[in-house]
């Protein structure tokens, strides 16, 4: 069973899990069809969407879950002899991907079947709550996902959580990509295929995804790997975004852009292959000269002693026991924080205030995304292209926050939050360019607010791993992410959608600079001011940084 049950085909799972649960940044291609068949003027569509982006972001449920079904073993010294995979185990990671699952299928059901007229309208309170249902999925499976490969690869938990964070951020496009393909001009029909699509997918890989203990200096090479698979793969999209915008492709171009993309991504399991076979060979030729040695002196022996610079893994049980521990140098650790623990202190609100503001303001952008483009001129195409496009700057942004949080880590000692108050000044920036509302800004702003959104989404469960601990983390760092949709209700309902309407005319319509003009500039105002509260952040974790996390990555390296 060693070739399915591995951790590197655990991530190539969870990158396809990943690339089909980002439903909720594809608001903006249903929302004008939703607005139209329910009646809504903007500030009930905003409400409605608000309520999706709770439900997107409020994953307390499902980090609760996970903990509750997947046993932890504190990392504090090096795993022992593996122990056998179970097919049978009633526990484990594919229980939140199930719910999660099961959330998807109802929520956008019922949406679709609202749109096209199966079921009369419903009021806006329920139609609110199978919004937040549908996109609440998505946290069961991002968090089984994330927290899974923290676990898995905690020597290097930026890169693997750039890459699950990457292709979330990347879902968008590539659903979007399907969209054109076989549903172009049906929006009512997409609605109808998030509701299928990812329940599908976690169908079918979802038993794959195991909790291992991966450790040595060797393994970041094939993370790399994953890497580069996923960089092509969005360079990729964005070479077809741009020929789309430029030409008019028959339905046979759409078909081989299509089919290239299932292609590359199914390279990762390709990846994982080879990284097995080559652990595989390692294991092989270290066993026969240890065998041969044992043989030399008289004896013989079946144990497996790892080299300084091997990696070796092995599986957790997932209902039963934990894996047992050898006596050998303990991890510089403090203490795994509960959630009670997390709320009680002064950086767990620090970090709530800038998922207020940097995340917030990040999903106003996105959901109001159309309706600048329109007011300010932008073809439908265009704006669809615009959204697909920001897909990519959320993708950059959460994937190359990993990557490089982990370099300035391990090469320069400098810590994560201080990345983080980078990623807010280009937020800042982004939203005046926004507000300026000159022609060609919505090709510029949205790149600097997605990569600092994404950013954000990557770094910011990393830092709450490295702050409070590993064992709730998948607990404590959704409950922070809540506060993203208050950030988000706050800043797109009762600041964009509110001057927004002020603006419009009698049809719910506004065209011109000054219908987000205002509400652009409190919003780089507002994200400011949370900047100054990331710094304070950055001189707060400085020492502590230094004395544990840095000490920590040491000892994961050798």
């Amino acid at each position: 069973m060693g070739w399915v049950a591995n951790p590197w085909t655990a991530v190539a799972a969870a990158i396809w899990i990943q690339s089909s649960c980002g439903a909720s940044y594809t608001f903006s291609i249903y929302s004008a069809v939703l607005k139209s068949t329910q009646g809504y003027d903007q500030s009930t569509l905003d409400t409605v969407s608000v309520f999706k982006d709770i439900g997107a972001s409020f994953g307390v449920l499902s980090g609760l879950l996970y903990t509750a079904v997947v046993p932890y073993t504190h990392r504090s010294a090096l795993p022992g002899s593996p122990s056998k995979f179970k097919w049978t185990s009633l526990a484990g990671p594919w229980v939140v991907l199930a719910a999660g699952a099961i959330q998807f299928f109802v929520g956008y059901l019922f949406i679709w079947a609202s749109v096209v007229g199966l079921i009369s309208p419903p009021p806006v309170p329920v139609m609110s709550f199978f919004a937040w249902l549908a996109a609440n999925g998505q946290t069961f499976l991002n968090t089984t996902n994330v927290v899974t490969g923290l676990r898995n690869f905690p020597g290097y938990s930026g890169t693997i959580i750039g890459i699950m964070k990457g292709f979330l951020g990347l879902s968008g496009a590539i659903l979007i990509q399907i969209y054109h393909t076989f549903f172009d001009g049906e929006p009512s029909t997409f609605i109808l295929m998030l509701a299928l699509f990812p329940s599908l997918i976690c169908v079918l890989f979802m038993f794959l995804l195991r909790i291992y203990e991966v450790y040595g200096s060797d393994y970041k090479r094939h993370l790399d790997s994953f890497s580069v698979v996923t960089v092509i793969i969005v360079s990729y999209l964005v070479f077809i975004i741009i020929l789309q915008n430029l030409v008019r492709l028959p339905y046979w171009g759409w078909m081989l852009e299509f089919v290239i993309l299932m292609v590359l991504l199914a390279s990762p399991f390709g990846i994982a292959i080879k990284a097995h076979w080559e652990e595989s060979q390692k294991f092989s030729q270290s066993y026969t000269i240890e065998r041969g040695s044992s043989t030399n002196n008289g004896t013989t022996s079946s144990s497996y002693s790892a080299s300084g610079d091997q990696v070796e893994y092995h599986e957790l049980p997932s209902d039963e026991g934990q894996a047992q521990v050898s006596s050998v140098e303990e991890l510089p650790h403090e203490e795994d924080k509960s959630p009670l623990q997390a709320i009680c202190t002064l950086e767990f609100w620090m970090l709530f205030v800038i998922m207020i503001s940097g995340l917030g303001s990040g999903l106003a952008t996105i959901n109001n995304m159309n309706q600048i483009g329109q007011s300010l001129g932008y073809s439908t195409m265009e704006i669809t292209n615009m959204v697909s496009l920001w897909s990519m700057w959320n993708f950059l942004g959460r994937f190359g926050g990993g990557h490089i949080s982990d370099y300035i880590m391990h090469r320069k000692g400098w810590p994560r939050p201080l990345l983080m108050t980078a990623t807010l000044g280009m937020m800042v920036i982004g939203h005046l360019i926004i507000a300026c509302g000159f022609r060609g800004n919505l090709y510029l702003g949205p790149v600097l607010v997605g990569i600092g959104y994404g950013a954000h989404w990557s770094l910011m469960p990393t830092i709450t791993s490295e702050i409070f601990g590993v064992k709730h983390m998948g607990t404590i760092f959704n409950t922070i992410a809540a506060a993203s949709p208050l950030g988000s209700y706050i800043l797109s309902v009762k600041v964009v959608g509110y001057i927004y309407d002020k603006q419009a005319d009698e049809d719910n319509f506004c065209f011109g600079t000054g219908c987000f003009m205002s509400s652009y500039f409190i919003l780089a105002g507002v994200t400011f001011l949370t900047l100054l509260v990331a710094l304070v952040l950055y001189f707060r974790t400085q020492r502590f940084y230094k004395q544990v996390v840095l000490r920590r990555l040491k000892h994961y390296a050798r």
